[in-house]
């Protein structure tokens, strides 16, 4: 599979540190062409968070170029990735622990991040960064670990009282904080003409899902040169509507096989 990709961050209006940070690798490979995004948010109200969220793209980015090649030529499988990358955020929770220990501060991070391998989709989150699919319309994958999202999901608050809920921001666990990580893990296929959507929660707060949709399926999509502005123009309106947080998204839309 061929894909066209694009990578939008902002500081946003308020904050003096971006404490997001995000990856995409490419690589071709025997199985095809393999395609790695992953967003992360350093905790907002924590003492360096841009630290966390840079030490697991790092340490993500070293799993592809070192850990992923053998698992290809392996019998790959969702379990085998799943295990990888529970070892993997295990790791990095323990380490980003202990420097938060040994320099009496406070700080973790967010995690969301997808893989496109051999026509299926592996997506994997820690916190309330999301992943969207965009095909004939736009689905949300991953699941928040939030306050509002346990209320909503036990049934005692509606969907429009987590948007506008002053514990919105609350998490129930990130990495760098939380003892015990329970990551969530979703698989399903890739079809040509859909657009994957990583992003920070700065970036959905002030905008509809029909907005990104709108703005984001695979029809506006047709260069990365209009992914990119498609991202910048969103990020814009978000700012103008008063968004406070550092805003980040990540696109990837599969072109499909040019070769078939």
């Amino acid at each position: 599979m061929e894909y066209l990709t694009a990578v939008q961050t902002d500081l946003g209006i308020k904050k003096e540190t971006n404490q997001d940070a995000a990856l995409i690798k490419e690589a071709i490979t025997d199985k095809g062409n393999v395609i790695l995004g992953v967003l992360c948010d350093g905790m907002g109200g924590l003492e360096k968070g841009e630290l966390a969220s840079t030490a697991v793209i790092k340490a993500f980015s070293k799993w592809f170029e070192e850990v992923l090649p053998d698992i290809l030529y392996k019998e790959l499988s969702p379990n085998i990735i799943k295990e990888s990358w529970n070892n993997l955020v295990d790791d990095v929770n323990e380490k980003i622990e202990t420097y938060g220990a040994n320099k009496h501060i406070n700080l973790g991070t967010t995690l969301v991040c997808v893989l496109l391998i051999e026509g299926k989709y592996y997506v994997y989150n820690i916190g309330d960064s999301r992943a969207y699919l965009l095909s004939n319309h736009i689905s949300q994958l991953t699941h928040d670990h939030t306050y509002v999202q346990m209320e909503l999901d036990a049934g005692r608050m509606t969907r429009e009282e987590m948007e506008v809920d002053e514990k919105r921001n609350i998490l129930l666990q990130c990495i760098g904080v939380s003892k015990t990580i329970q990551p969530d893990f979703f698989v399903g296929e890739c079809f040509d003409n859909s657009v994957f959507l990583l992003c920070s929660d700065g970036f959905r707060h002030k905008i509809s899902d029909e907005e990104i949709y709108e703005n984001l399926n695979a029809g506006c999509i047709i260069d990365e040169q209009k992914g990119n502005q498609a991202l910048r123009y969103l990020i814009k309106v978000i700012k103008d509507r008063d968004e406070q947080d550092n805003i980040t998204a990540v696109l990837i839309k599969i072109l499909g096989d040019k070769n078939a």
